[in-house]
């Protein structure tokens, strides 16, 4: 008994600290200058585009159907239950918050006309939300020429952050942080070395590859061998058959939910049993949900800390209490909630920004914020030159059909 509540008293310990410092965590270089957030001389100021009296009107482009549709879904519920929470109280400076969603279907082509629609019809302040890297690096020149804000996108895509992009704000970590923690991980603590890569054969996937290969780089290590599929397709067997005849010990898996379980299935129906990781886009829940008995011991890296720790981090209380409220056949899960975080940071910077809001008043009410705590431990920290939120990654596995954090030193 003695023993059983030591080990509970380190535990908690042990994400007390989590949950102060982050975990993992890969600092940004910091940023010295200093942020003006006057307002504009009032012969410059005109009416934002989106905002009126009495609501400020964003959209968003991500997938509410197809193959990716948990994803899309959960992100846009996790930001609604906040977004509603706030407009129900009366909204930000006393204007509400509209969200128009389009859905794209995970499908570039359909990504990029919603844009053009959000922006040219429905004439939106900003854009927020975005869902997945073959689709928002395909905006990327749409945003820069409409000089229009896009806040938090649920991609790690380095396009979407090198070169330094001044409308564009993230503010989860990189696949590059992903892959560089998993990488660590593998070789440091497991003795690992023989490391293979199964992507999407597309920019997402391909940020992915080049995240490993920069990793295992750091160690004079390469991938033993590569193995793609298509997006939208299960079409993984060829990319399986090589892997496996590669002796990879380890692999890392840069895809959706199907496929990825797909793989992890089939793989272990065969008797081939490496150590499987999947970078955060995967959607962790619902590839626990596909793989079933075949989950066990499946590494995801997570950009935001689990969803159900209530007791030691505000915000998932917050978050799980008005997810239930507003979408209750939804469970709490890492995708929405980063949803939510997102919101949190839309709104602080709605707050800062104050009633005479144009774009460029947003961002700099953007750039402002640094040490800013939302309550998951972690602070928030852009600058005038940083639009990089976070660099936090947090090591998860699937233990008795349920994510768990994997704590090590």
């Amino acid at each position: 008994m003695q023993k059983l509540w030591l080990g509970t008293i380190l535990v908690l310990i042990g994400l007390g600290i989590y949950s102060l410092y982050g975990y993992l965590r890969l600092e940004s270089p910091p940023i010295e200058e200093e942020i003006d957030l006057s307002p504009l001389p009032t012969a410059q100021f005109v009416s934002a585009p989106g905002v009126n009296p009495n609501e400020i009107v964003i959209g968003s482009s991500l997938a509410l159907g197809g193959h990716a549709s948990f994803l899309g879904t959960q992100y846009l519920h996790g930001a609604m239950c906040l977004i509603n929470h706030i407009n129900s109280e009366g909204g930000i400076h006393m204007r509400k918050i509209r969200l128009i969603a389009y859905d794209d279907e995970y499908d570039p082509p359909r990504c990029v006309a919603n844009t053009k629609k959000l922006i040219d019809n429905d004439k939106v302040f900003c854009l927020f939300c975005y869902v997945g890297t073959p689709t928002s690096v395909k905006i990327i020149d749409i945003v820069e020429e409409n000089k229009i804000p896009l806040l938090g996108l649920f991609t790690g895509a380095d396009k979407l952050r090198f070169p330094f992009r001044h409308y564009i704000f993230n503010v989860r970590s990189s696949y590059y942080h992903e892959t560089q923690a998993v990488v660590r991980y593998f070789i440091e603590k497991k003795g690992l070395s023989r490391i293979a890569v199964f992507y999407q054969y597309d920019d997402y996937g391909f940020d992915g590859l080049k995240g490993t290969q920069i990793a295992l780089q750091k160690y004079n290590l390469f991938p033993v061998t590569t193995g793609s599929f298509e997006r939208g397709t299960l079409e993984i067997k060829e990319a399986l058959d090589k892997i496996q005849s590669s002796k990879a010990e380890a692999v890392v898996m840069i895809g959706t939910y199907s496929p990825c379980a797909k793989f992890i299935k089939e793989a272990r129906a065969m008797g081939y049993n490496p150590l499987f990781h999947n970078v955060s886009f995967v959607g962790a829940d619902k590839l626990v949900q596909e793989l079933g008995d075949a989950g066990e011991g499946v590494l995801i890296t997570q950009v935001v800390p689990p969803p159900t720790e209530r007791i030691l981090l505000p915000a998932t209380d917050q978050y799980c209490r008005l997810l239930t409220k507003y979408y209750p056949q939804d469970k709490p899960n890492f995708v929405s909630f980063e949803g939510f975080i997102n919101a949190k940071i839309l709104i602080e910077a709605l707050r800062r920004a104050g009633r005479d809001i144009s774009r460029e008043s947003f961002i700099r009410a953007l750039e402002s914020i640094r040490e800013h705590y939302v309550g998951i431990g972690a602070s928030i920290n852009f600058g005038p030159r940083d639009h990089q939120g976070m660099d936090d990654v947090y090591l998860t596995q699937v233990k008795n059909g349920q994510l768990q954090l994997l704590l090590y030193k």
